[in-house]
């Protein structure tokens, strides 16, 4: 079994991981920033939800219309690019006296382009990795992100208390360019992985084909429903406790770090087909006590324990990398990617309409409900489908290649 230290002698990880961490570590100041912000303007949860995940609504866009370019662009100049231009927004929500409107603009402008990124991120992981390392390649970055998220909600608190909200969204703004100098500097260059120009015509049809396969769609339905539904929750901890939600954040991505630790290197091949379910269970299930609206030591250890669950989405995107040509994987993860943040936005607005009507706990027990009854329907068919694994491998054949 390869440990972490095989994974960072591959040449091109370490660069490959210091860009996403110091994005990572860009992304949750910002949000955590951008939150407090919104919610201190206006007093509106569903707002100041929107103003977090919102982003991830213009996933949706990116995964439909320009989903193509995330395996016919160079990756480094894609990845330097789009970090600079993160920097360049995150900038500008800076702005005093910015109109609301204008502000989500910019937020989803930044969605958009985090779609196709995303895809050009894990399809170069892919290629930088051998074929048995994906898994703790991905672990391993999910666990920077988890750490980067614990720093950055740590520091992001603050921050904002010492800097002020638009004081810190400079700061993040200025680990964007970190990172984009990261990207530019330290990363190779190398050629697209697919030949032709990006098109809307070309994403559609190559996100048809890999929708043509119903075990395919149950693994994106599993990676996209759930985890955005847990996601919801966590867009309400800062109306549920708005002293406190920078260390709720941080529990939660200490949570995420040790089951991606966990589950990255220590899980054996032969159980990892067995544990989806159960992790996908586990992440909305302490969720459902929120009902009772527990004090914070108690919402903490709840938070933390639930956010391990998010190590299912490894084993998942595992069985999707097994289902997926080499030639399109960088599609195959940025709709997996952009699906999963689309839902994420889509979870955040309903569980802050939810919040508006009731109560930010009881919108979270609500969400961790439909987590749980989505992950029981789809259960069946993922237990059938690991039998037909192998075969499934060979049934999806690019635009303009021979069959595999």
């Amino acid at each position: 079994m390869l440990t972490y230290r095989d994974v960072f002698r591959v040449p091109q990880f370490g660069p490959l991981f210091a860009t996403s961490a110091l994005q990572g570590a860009a992304s949750t100041t910002s949000g955590l920033a951008l939150g407090v912000l919104v919610f201190t303007t206006t007093g509106s949860p569903l707002l100041s939800a929107l103003s977090m995940f919102g982003a991830s609504l213009a996933q949706l866009i990116g995964a439909t219309l320009l989903m193509s370019a995330a395996d016919r662009l160079p990756p480094r100049g894609a990845l330097s690019g789009a970090a600079l231009a993160f920097g360049i927004g995150t900038a500008v929500l800076a702005v005093p006296g910015l109109p609301l409107p204008l502000m989500f603009a910019v937020v989803l402008g930044e969605g958009v382009v985090a779609a196709v990124i995303g895809g050009v991120r894990y399809g170069l992981l892919n290629e930088v990795l051998p074929k048995d390392g994906y898994l703790l390649g991905r672990s391993v970055l999910n666990m920077c992100s988890g750490t980067m998220q614990v720093c950055g909600y740590a520091a992001g608190g603050v921050l904002i208390a010492v800097l002020s909200p638009r004081g810190t969204l400079l700061v993040a703004a200025a680990l964007y360019v970190a990172g984009a100098a990261s990207a530019r500097f330290c990363l190779a260059h190398r050629p697209p992985r697919a030949a032709g120009r990006p098109s809307v015509g070309e994403t559609w049809r190559t996100n048809a084909l890999l929708w043509s396969s119903a075990p395919r769609r149950r693994v994106y339905l599993a990676l996209w429903l759930p985890n955005g539904l847990v996601v919801g929750c966590e867009s309400l901890f800062v109306p549920y406790r708005p002293d406190r939600a920078g260390l709720l954040f941080a529990c939660a991505a200490l949570g995420m770090l040790a089951g991606d630790t966990v589950t990255g290197r220590f899980v054996p091949p032969r159980w990892r087909g067995r544990l989806g379910v159960p992790l996908l269970l586990l992440l909305a299930v302490p969720y459902l006590l929120f009902a009772l609206r527990p004090e914070l030591p108690l919402a903490l250890v709840l938070v933390a324990l639930a956010s391990t669950g998010f190590s299912a989405s490894l084993l998942l995107q595992e069985r999707l990398m097994a289902l997926t040509p080499v030639a399109m994987t960088g599609q195959a993860f940025g709709l997996h990617s952009s699906g999963m943040l689309a839902m994420q936005g889509v979870a955040a607005a309903l569980a802050g309409t939810l919040a508006q009507r009731s109560s930010a706990a009881t919108a979270i027990a609500v969400l961790a409900v439909a987590s749980v009854a989505v992950t029981s329907a789809l259960a069946p068919g993922l237990r059938r489908d690991r039998a037909t694994l192998p075969r499934e491998g060979v049934t999806l054949t690019p635009p303009g290649r021979a069959r595999s």
